[in-house]
């Protein structure tokens, strides 16, 4: 396994972990100390995405650059329904832009030249 495969499967990780955090928390009772945790992937996400982005987005920069900002959208919809679940308010909307965002973002990773051949 090169580098480059074991970068890739690190940024995969911390971003099905996180979504599976985020899930529960989001579904089930929230915890400050799950969604600390849940803020603690978000920076490992931000940081392996980052490593990935900066190393490879020559090839292609517009859409490394398009997946880079889902991203980052795809964790703020997921802050802002974690917050707005606390604070009792509205979260129908937050939780549509996350699924849009989520699939957009998905979709660039695996179409990207250096994403898993998921989807061929």
């Amino acid at each position: 396994m090169d580098f480059l495969t074991s970068q890739t499967h690190l940024h995969i990780t911390t971003w099905v972990i996180a979504i599976v955090i985020f899930l529960i928390a989001a579904l089930g009772k929230q915890s400050k100390g799950l969604h600390m945790t849940l803020r603690l992937f978000y920076i490992l996400i931000i940081i392996t995405g980052g490593a990935l982005f900066f190393q490879y987005q020559t090839n292609d920069p517009m859409l490394y650059g398009m997946k880079f900002l889902g991203g980052i959208l795809v964790i703020g919809m997921m802050e802002m329904v974690l917050v707005r679940q606390k604070k009792n308010k509205p979260t129908g909307l937050f939780w549509i832009l996350f699924a849009v965002f989520l699939f957009i973002t998905l979709f660039l990773g695996f179409k990207l030249p250096i994403g898993l051949n998921f989807l061929a």
